[in-house]
Parts: C-alpha cells; sequence; structure tokens
C-alpha cells in the first residue's frame, strides 16, 4: 500500500466540513445525544401504535437475563401458550433452566464427536478452527430447542428455577469451554495416535461426567419426575403427586413439534429460493433432528406468518435485533435512525449482501404474537421479546412492515400452511452449507 492520510488531504476534510455553517450545529448535537437519538425518526411512536386486530393471548414475558438463551425461551414461550390457554393460567411459565442443562451436556457431546470425525484433519483446517473458536456456548436455534423438548421433556419453572450462573452464563461458558478445549486437544491426539476405539469412548464418556458435574453444581440437578401443582387463574387446582418431564409433555401439550418446520429468507446470489439447505456441525443433540430449512422470498415469510397468527399460533422468529431497534422504547422500525441524513452519506446495503459481507447476522430470536392487517395486509407485528417487562409495552416489541423485510431471516412454520409445492420442496434432500456460512 503506497496511498496514505497526509496533511494536505486532512487540511481538505476540514475545509469542505466548515463550508456549511450546519454542520458545526450537528456536530454539537451528535456529541450532547449520540448518534442513535440525534437521527431517531420522529414519527416512530405513530408508526409502531401498539394496537393489533389480530392477536395471541399471552403473558407476562420471560427474561432471559445476561445469557444467550433467547432461542430457547422463545421456543418454550410459542409451547406455554397453547397450555395456558387451556388450562386457564395466563403467566404460566415453562422452566428454561431444565433444558438449558440438557443443552450443555449434549453440545459438549456433541463437540466431542465432531473432534473425533475431524481429528486427521491438520489444526489450521477451516472446520477445526471453527470447533474449537466455539467449543460450547448459549446461542442456538429452534431445532436445537426441538430436539431437547422431544428427548428430555419439559417442566414448570417452579420446579427447576433459574441460578445465578444459568442467569449470568459468562462464567460458565469460560470454564467450560477451556475444558472442551483441553479435552478436544486431547481426543485430536488418541485419534492420531491410533488409541482404540474402546478406550476413546470411554474417555468420552469419563469427559462428559466432568461437565455433567459442571452443570449439575451451576444450574442443579435435573428432576427425574417432580410433583405437579398449579393453581389456575380460576382457582382450579392441576395437580399430580408424582410426573416425569416426559410425561408432562405428553399428556398435558397437544402441540407437535414434528409439524413445524423452518421458513429461511437469505436472499443471496449463492443461495436458491424453493431449495432446502442445512449447516454442516450444527447442532446440539447427536441423533437429533437437524437445522434443515427452506429458502422462500420474503413476501411468503410474511404470508405464512400471518395465516399462523390467524390461527392463534404465535410465530418463532430469527432475526437481526441489533439493526434499527431501541431496546427500552421497544421499537423495531425500518427507518429508526436516519443517519444517512444526519451525516448526508449513502450507507445502505442490500439484504442478501450483507448477509455476503457480514453486516448481517441472525442475532436474536423472538415470538410473534401478533399482528395489524389493513385491507388484507399487515403493517406491523406485537412481538414478545424475553428481556423482561422493563423494556418495551411490558416486555412486548412493535415491529413495522419494513423491519420484517429486511432483519426477519426465519420463521417456523407449520407444515399444513405449506402449498403442496413448497411441501414437496422442503422434503428434498437439502444441500449442506459450511459451518461459517453467513446463516450459521
Amino acid at each position: 500500500m503506497t496511498k496514505e492520510i497526509n496533511k494536505k488531504i486532512l487540511a481538505d476534510f476540514t475545509e469542505n466540513l466548515n463550508q456549511d455553517a450546519t454542520n458545526n450545529v450537528l456536530k454539537n448535537a451528535v456529541a450532547q445525544v449520540g448518534i442513535y437519538q440525534a437521527s431517531e425518526n420522529p414519527n416512530a411512536k405513530t408508526l409502531l401504535n401498539p394496537s393489533f386486530n389480530v392477536t395471541v393471548d399471552t403473558g407476562k414475558v420471560s427474561n432471559q437475563k445476561h445469557s444467550g438463551r433467547c432461542w430457547l425461551f422463545a421456543a418454550l414461550n410459542t409451547l406455554r401458550t397453547e397450555f395456558a390457554q387451556k388450562n386457564n393460567l395466563k403467566d404460566f411459565e415453562l422452566s428454561q433452566n431444565y433444558l438449558s442443562f440438557y443443552d450443555r451436556l449434549e453440545k459438549a457431546n456433541y463437540f466431542y464427536q465432531n473432534i473425533l470425525e475431524t481429528a486427521d484433519l491438520p489444526v489450521d483446517d477451516r472446520k477445526v478452527n471453527t470447533l474449537f473458536s466455539s467449543p460450547s456456548g448459549d446461542g442456538g436455534y429452534w431445532v436445537y430447542a426441538a430436539n431437547l423438548i422431544q428427548k428430555y421433556g419439559v417442566v414448570p419453572n417452579y420446579v427447576m428455577p433459574e441460578t445465578q450462573a444459568s442467569d449470568n452464563t459468562t462464567e460458565f461458558n469460560a470454564v467450560l469451554n477451556k475444558m472442551l478445549r483441553k479435552n478436544g486437544i486431547e481426543l485430536r491426539q488418541m485419534v492420531q495416535d491410533k488409541t482404540d476405539q474402546s478406550k476413546i469412548d470411554q474417555r468420552v464418556e469419563e469427559m462428559l461426567s466432568e461437565v455433567y458435574k459442571v452443570c449439575v453444581y451451576s444450574f442443579g440437578m435435573p428432576p427425574k419426575e417432580f410433583e405437579l401443582s398449579l393453581h389456575t387463574d380460576n382457582d382450579k387446582l392441576i395437580e399430580e403427586t408424582s410426573i416425569t418431564p416426559k410425561d408432562f409433555l405428553k399428556r398435558y401439550f397437544t402441540m407437535n413439534l414434528d409439524d413445524y418446520v423452518i421458513v429461511e429468507n437469505s436472499p443471496q446470489k449463492s443461495k436458491k429460493y424453493h431449495q432446502t439447505y442445512t449447516i454442516a456441525e450444527s447442532g446440539n443433540v447427536v441423533g437429533g433432528r437437524i437445522d434443515k430449512f427452506l429458502n422462500l422470498p420474503i413476501e411468503r415469510l410474511e404470508e405464512l406468518t400471518v395465516e399462523q397468527l390467524k390461527g392463534n399460533d404465535p410465530v418463532w422468529f430469527g432475526n437481526d435485533v441489533l439493526e434499527e431497534s431501541d431496546r427500552k422504547k421497544g421499537y423495531l422500525l425500518g427507518n429508526l435512525y436516519q443517519y444517512d441524513k444526519l451525516f448526508n452519506i449513502d450507507s445502505e446495503i442490500e439484504k442478501g449482501l450483507r448477509l455476503d459481507y457480514k453486516q448481517a447476522q441472525v442475532s436474536h430470536a423472538m415470538t410473534i404474537t401478533g399482528v395489524n392487517l389493513v385491507n388484507g395486509q399487515a403493517n406491523r407485528y406485537k412481538v414478545e421479546n424475553s428481556w423482561g417487562s422493563d423494556n418495551g409495552e411490558n416486555g412486548y416489541y412493535m415491529m413495522d412492515k419494513k423491519w420484517f423485510e429486511d432483519y426477519v431471516y426465519e420463521v417456523i412454520i407449520n407444515k399444513k400452511y405449506l402449498t403442496a409445492a413448497e411441501l414437496s420442496e422442503y422434503n428434498q434432500d437439502p444441500i449442506e452449507l459450511p459451518a461459517w456460512d453467513s446463516l450459521a
């Protein structure tokens, strides 16, 4: 590189800036209140009126606190809605901590198995590097939650409440990832030394036993059975002396998770519409369902979302909550911050290119619980978040149509709302994307 910034170039920048007197006013405003407040759309409150003519009756929002378990909270929010409506328990909540325990144990095993499969690859191979860069974390997808629910069942929140470690997972993640990396190094060496498979299997069990211990200390011991005792809002008692988590799921919930599929919107040139995809090494349960999704235009995701809401069924969705949002006010507005006008610049990048060039990411999961329709078309949505009741309207966010189109990437839809052609497309064999794909 030969071109450098010199004194003349800096002088020209300053001269150009001083030619417009309004620049000094704007400079002071941004310095005092920040970029976002200085550029916030003044019509945001009007555009995000918190009233909706199609809603799913839900209760008090949950709070994931300082953890990355949004995907699990959102999934359990969809599951609890049916139980709460059927049994007149508006603010009923399922235990996220119970499934978090098994998620981290299962992810450890998933990591170990991937390490064994890639042990002959060099340490600087991109696949190996990706595995070791994040052996285990809070993050996940809807299918992760489905795998856990189907394998381990569910329990009410009072049976296994949150702990300090589950509310704030920073310390747990640091300890567990250090342990997994060390174990991963050992397993790679065992394979390279051509150690007998039975000895490798035994060592993996010993490693998992250590993970189990760390999880018990941090999250508590998950129950094999529990006493069911719930008072409904009309003062009836739901009671069983002893019931297992899987029996609780089977007897009290009719939602069949196998009926739901992932519908994605990825308008990248590298990905075709009406094609299914999956991401390599993406999973949490060995032997569980893979993260398979059907790529469709964003207009179809909107149509499917509205249809499912009309059927009184909330919609889990993956999104980029870091864009054009106000956490405290609960705003998700396509043009919430007009900083291009503020700075007189053009920073717009189309959705597919944002994914290609790492401007976009699927950073969060929430649940859509309502929509406002005008002449049959959605203009805003009601969103149940998992950041507690102090944000938004008692924890609920408002999302406009443009934000949906720009920053929603996937929705979980009951197969009954797909056309026969779409269902056939979903049932095709998926194309496998690498673990470092932009949608991972």
